[in-house]
């Protein structure tokens, strides 16, 4: 009852007998968001690499003004009849009213394994396993389980992994970091995951190191195993676990844009050109790309990276290699 009371403040004419869309609507007015698409009645859910996923208003019609370039405090009322429903929206001081039938989820999943961003420097390698377990765990979160297959169950836990998490590798810059408060504690769960890839690869030190920071939780411990996960002779353990993420991810279909599809794979063809020629160098290297959204486009232009192993004495690091679609 008192989580019911909640989300009546939340958005008023809430009630639990409505379908669970409804709830994921709630989530969204908490949090100000009310995006929807030009194209038509589809509020933005959840967008990543990994989903593009709305909350659809079928046979739906508008009243008012929508303010698409609002940014502040929303308020949410919804009524119910036995036509259907109506929402109605403060934007400030601007209204507007959406008539709907019923609300459904829309939901597209990508393969995400082989993509990658690189806002941040140094070890980008690692970063972009923290960047993909994220948006795992918010598909996971926010969309449920049955979104996500046998592989990506095993590895979302790794969310709650501190030395390779957003405490130690962040993708991310500070001031866009968003924390939970809680971002030192490690799961039973991760230090169980992080077990198996480090028996995979035999690296019996990295088990050593884990097994003892599984006995005491400190962070000086955590922070150890993050700078054994940038040594070459642990290089393994980070290996396996990025073939598992690209397994995990590969049962989805890739991203697909239309008529500029061509455009793109001209753009991949000249990145595994130049990789051929760096593995007849001795060179190893794997091709990371950056696309946009394919129902909500964003900023985010089609770029393709190679990014090329460099052996330091110590230390693994990247050097990266950019390829743009022509415009």
């Amino acid at each position: 009852m008192r989580k019911e009371q909640e989300y009546e403040q939340i958005l008023s004419g809430y009630h639990k007998g409505l379908p669970d869309e409804f709830e994921k609507l709630k989530e969204l007015i908490e949090l100000n968001q009310f995006e929807l698409l030009e194209e038509g009645f589809w509020l933005v859910y959840l967008m990543n690499d990994a989903v593009e996923s709305f909350l659809v208003f079928e046979n739906a019609r508008m009243t008012g003004t929508y303010n698409k370039e609002y940014e502040g405090e929303i308020q949410a009322f919804l009524e119910e009849d036995e036509t259907g429903y109506a929402l109605i929206i403060h934007q400030g001081s601007s209204v507007f009213t959406l008539f709907f039938e019923q609300l459904s989820l829309e939901v597209n999943l990508y393969n995400y394994g082989e993509t990658g961003h690189f806002w941040v420097k140094g070890y980008e390698y690692l970063r972009q396993i923290e960047y993909k377990i994220s948006i795992l765990r918010d598909k996971y979160i926010y969309l449920g389980e049955k979104y996500c297959n046998d592989v990506e169950k095993k590895l979302v836990v790794l969310a709650k992994f501190p030395p390779l998490n957003y405490c130690c590798y962040s993708a991310v810059s500070s001031k866009y970091l968003v924390t939970d408060g809680d971002e030192w504690t490690v799961t039973k769960e991760a230090f169980e995951m992080m077990l198996i890839l480090a028996k995979e690869a035999e690296d019996k030190r990295m088990i050593r190191a884990l097994k003892k920071y599984q006995c005491s939780g400190r962070i000086g411990n955590a922070k150890k195993i993050a700078r054994m996960l940038h040594r070459n002779s642990h290089k393994k353990v980070v290996d396996i676990l990025t073939k598992w993420i690209i397994t995990g991810a590969s049962e989805y279909e890739n991203r697909s844009f239309g008529d500029e599809d061509k455009k793109y794979k001209e753009v991949m063809l000249r990145a595994e050109k130049r990789q051929k020629q760096l593995y007849k160098e001795g060179k190893d290297c794997c091709i990371l790309r950056e696309e946009p959204f394919v129902y909500a486009r964003d900023s985010i232009e089609f770029k393709v990276y190679l990014m090329v192993w460099k052996k330091g004495i110590l230390n693994r690091r990247v050097e990266l290699e950019t390829y743009f679609a022509e415009k």
